[in-house]
């Protein structure tokens, strides 16, 4: 059989589950780190509930996805969780969902391991959303996600921290309000409403300009440069205010 004739026949079976997000769709991406309680806890011993280790390599590593090719509006990072907002018009491998997944758990997974030292894994799945009220809804969804996630992460790990043995420490959890488990740190000397808001909140990248001064290589004059960079966001909104500041970025795009 000719070489053309094989690679067109054997193509068929690669691609067949190729499916495309539709045009005007937006896309959002979501990585998950794979097994990161045992990586975070046990292997490597970051501080818990939260280390500012972890979280500069989380940054770090969002930062790279969005410098490796394609066209992020906003990023978003909790935990051990990376959302990314794609502009609207992406047009990266044609769309592809399959090429999404890998080529960003592939980035996520060497950056992340590389900063680490030794190997760490993510994967991705990707929502297709067909408006930009949904598109705020996702990120709302992540940001009350984070708060909710850091308010039992204290009150587990102040058990921990007593000596209660990881089942019984979720025992004590289990079924109580909030309000109960602010009332449960506060009696523990923890007053929730002061802890740092990017432990409660989550943490936004997203692009900036800014202006610097240079010069003019023919003229050796001097002049203002504009420049982008990547800005980080420790102290993200809330609630509605979240959901317009998500809503700014479709207007810039």
């Amino acid at each position: 059989m000719k070489f053309d004739d094989l690679d067109q026949k054997m193509r068929v079976f690669e691609t067949a589950a190729d499916y495309c997000v539709l045009p005007e769709m937006f896309i959002v991406a979501r990585l998950d780190g794979r097994s990161f309680t045992r990586l975070t806890k046990e292997v490597c011993q970051f501080e818990a509930p939260f280390d500012e280790r972890f979280r500069d390599l989380m940054l770090e590593t969002t930062e790279s996805l969005m410098n490796c090719g394609f066209r992020v509006l906003y990023a978003y990072t909790e935990s051990d969780e990376i959302s990314l907002l794609f502009d609207r018009d992406e047009q990266h491998f044609g769309r592809k969902m399959r090429k999404y997944n890998s080529t960003l758990a592939g980035e996520a997974s060497a950056k992340f391991s590389l900063l680490l030292g030794r190997v760490a894994t993510f994967d991705c799945r990707i929502s297709q959303l067909p408006n930009a009220g949904l598109v705020v809804d996702y990120f709302r969804w992540r940001n009350e996600d984070a708060a909710r996630n850091a308010l039992s992460a204290y009150c587990y790990w102040t058990y921990r921290k007593q000596g209660l043995a990881e089942q019984a420490a979720t025992e004590k959890l289990f079924g109580l309000s909030i309000s109960q488990k602010n009332e449960l740190l506060f009696e523990q000397g923890i007053n929730f409403n002061d802890v740092p808001l990017w432990q409660k909140r989550g943490i936004g990248l997203y692009w900036e300009d800014f202006e610097r001064p240079s010069s003019n290589p023919v003229t050796g004059s001097g002049v203002i440069s504009s420049r982008r960079r990547i800005k980080r966001d420790l102290e993200l909104p809330m609630k509605d205010d979240y959901s317009r500041f998500i809503e700014s970025f479709f207007a810039e795009s």
